[in-house]
């Protein structure tokens, strides 16, 4: 069995999670009092997803923290999986406040009130332009890892989100049509809705140990299987601790001809293509020379 030395992809890009989050809280405070200055709903309902970033931000900078804590006798894998349930946990909020950026769009369709085109046009440049320095910072991160991902898709759709309500002061400024306001606002809380059932997803399924996506299970199951002196597999496990943080276990039953040194030689192979080839830094092999000795697992 691998030691448990992997550092979570999460880790390595902490100091840009750190710098995006000092940005974004930032724009945040200077969003929401000018969006209650303008009563704006578009830069309201803005400030509102920027919420959860921040929020979402700190949970995953929290996440990281605790997954760096050693393990103990209590939890023998550590805290690996504290990254997951933040990136879980974003996406739950993020539902609930698209719904509720809905609701409050609906409401202003059938009363829009006035709204300062001029203070929405600056504000919203401004974030525009903080949203592509983060995701400029965030971009690597997000390749590797789900808490990352999850930073990174935020500021994606707030980058989008500033692109929209400079489009709805644009309008507001030149024809005065005021239902732009909610037609932009009810435009954001659409397009987070499916980017945040997909985080939701990948976060679940991980939770439920399935196999990582980036993880050909039935091309490791045919190397181990086809390897020279292997006999059959059985009880093939692959999941996910964390992102970056991949698993497997297996039974592996060897011909009775095998010698020992051949199966020595066997089981580091195996290991270390599983490692370098299949992105699997934790295995647990139990080997056995004779199916006699071996006893299926029933789960």
């Amino acid at each position: 069995m691998t030691s448990l030395n992997s550092t979570s992809a999460g880790a390595k890009h902490n100091k840009s999670l750190k710098i995006v989050f000092g940005i974004t809280a930032s724009y945040l405070i200077v969003e929401v009092i000018v969006g209650f200055m303008s009563n704006s709903l578009a830069l309201l309902s803005d400030a509102a997803h920027m919420l959860t970033d921040v929020a979402g931000q700190a949970l995953a900078l929290f996440a990281i923290w605790m997954a760096s804590k050693p393990r103990d006798d209590k939890k023998s894998y550590g805290y690996l999986r504290t990254e997951i349930f933040s990136a879980l946990i974003n996406a739950i909020v993020l539902i609930f406040i698209s719904g509720y950026i809905l609701y409050e769009a609906w409401q202003r369709f059938e009363n829009p009130p006035k709204v300062a085109g001029i203070q929405m046009l600056i504000i919203a440049s401004i974030g525009l332009a903080i949203n592509l320095i983060s995701m400029k910072i965030l971009n690597e991160g997000s390749k590797e890892s789900i808490n990352i991902k999850g930073a990174f898709l935020e500021v994606v759709s707030d980058m989008l989100s500033s692109i929209a309500v400079i489009i709805a002061g644009i309008i507001i400024l030149s024809t005065g049509w005021l239902l732009i306001d909610p037609i932009i606002s009810a435009f954001i809380g659409l397009f987070i809705l499916p980017r945040t059932f997909s985080l939701l997803k990948e976060s679940i399924d991980i939770l439920l140990e399935g196999v990582p996506k980036d993880v050909d299970f039935y091309a490791i199951e045919k190397y181990i299987s086809e390897k020279s002196g292997v006999d059959s597999i059985h009880d093939l496990h692959v999941w996910s601790l964390t992102s970056g943080v991949n698993a497997l276990s297996v039974h592996i039953i060897m011909k009775s001809e095998t010698t020992i040194s051949e199966m020595d030689l066997a089981i580091f192979e195996i290991k270390r293509e599983l490692n370098t080839s299949y992105k699997i830094n934790h295995t647990t092999l139990e080997v056995h020379l004779d199916k006699a000795d071996y006893k299926p697992n029933v789960i």
